[in-house]
């Protein structure tokens, strides 16, 4: 408990500005996302971004890493290209992005804050094991910097452009606020904007993580010009009726969800059940007394 107070506490003195060895200095943020440098949901992050700083960094893959999740580049090298003033792009993931961006670009002068969208559609329930948007937050949130990811949700009506005005509305006003309040270090959170117009709102509700009808996932098998089969793999449109406290009820009633998550998936209860069949991890060994036999498997 006294961790996540002394949590809050950082944060909360993080609002307007930052009190270092050089005095006061406005907030410093860094933006990224996985829907590309060129993204309009970048572009949204950014306005959101600069309502609450003047300092802002952009760093951002060079291209669409949706559904990266927290994957790095290991096996190529990374390249980074100056686009502009504070703004670079990065040949790899958005984790990649991240962690270029705070032990390299950024390693003399650390973000204060990590703001990883806006994602074009909603990022709830199962999506978060998948989203690399989530990934990035998750990333700042792993290397010590309190970090939040945006998802803005969408219509079902093709016809319907992404409504990013209201993540540009609330999107300040939430954070302000989380930061005042402040959340313990390994804390990430995930912010979904409803698919309406800002006025059409409902208002915000803290949420825990959904899970989705497995039944919208799907793949579809097409065949090239040649003959050939190709794949899509995706998730079918449709709505399902979550229960009352998820992020999925939140987006589908026109609230603003906002989700903490946890970086240790660790599923506690679980470990006395298997301690139960499996034997409680040995205390100190007593001299002279025999020690267990390991368990063999296979």
């Amino acid at each position: 408990m006294a961790k996540a107070k002394a949590s809050a506490k950082t944060a909360k003195a993080r609002i307007g500005g930052v009190t270092d060895k050089d005095g006061w200095r406005p907030l410093r943020i860094l933006v990224s996302n996985d829907d590309g440098i060129h993204a309009p949901g970048l572009k949204a992050a950014e306005k959101v971004a600069r309502a609450l700083s003047d300092d802002v960094w952009i760093i951002a893959p060079e291209t669409e890493q949706s559904g990266a999740s927290h994957s790095l580049t290991l096996t190529r090298p990374l390249r980074v290209r100056k686009i502009g003033p504070k703004k670079f792009a990065v040949d790899g993931t958005p984790t990649d992005c991240v962690m270029m961006g705070v032990l390299h670009i950024m390693k003399d002068f650390r973000p204060d804050l990590v703001i990883s969208g806006v994602n074009r559609g909603s990022n709830i329930a199962d999506d978060v094991t998948y989203s690399g948007t989530i990934a990035a937050a998750m990333e700042g949130t792993v290397l010590g910097i309190p970090s939040i990811a945006l998802s803005q949700a969408y219509t079902f009506d093709k016809n319907v452009q992404v409504r990013w005005s209201c993540a540009e509305a609330y999107g300040p006003t939430v954070i302000r606020k989380l930061l005042a309040a402040g959340w313990p270090k390994e804390v990430l959170v995930n912010i979904n904007f409803p698919d309406r117009a800002p006025d059409k709102v409902e208002g915000v509700r803290v949420t825990e993580q959904g899970k989705r009808d497995q039944a919208t996932l799907m793949v579809d098998e097409r065949i090239d010009a040649r003959g050939n089969p190709y794949f899509w793999i995706g998730f079918k449109r449709i709505l399902s009726n979550p229960p009352q406290g998820t992020d999925l009820r939140a987006i589908y009633d026109g609230f603003v969800s906002v989700t903490p998550l946890h970086l240790n998936l660790t599923e506690t209860p679980t470990i006395k059940m298997f301690e139960s069949v499996l034997g409680t991890p040995p205390k100190k060994p007593r001299k002279g007394k025999a020690q267990p036999k390991a368990i063999e498997v296979g």
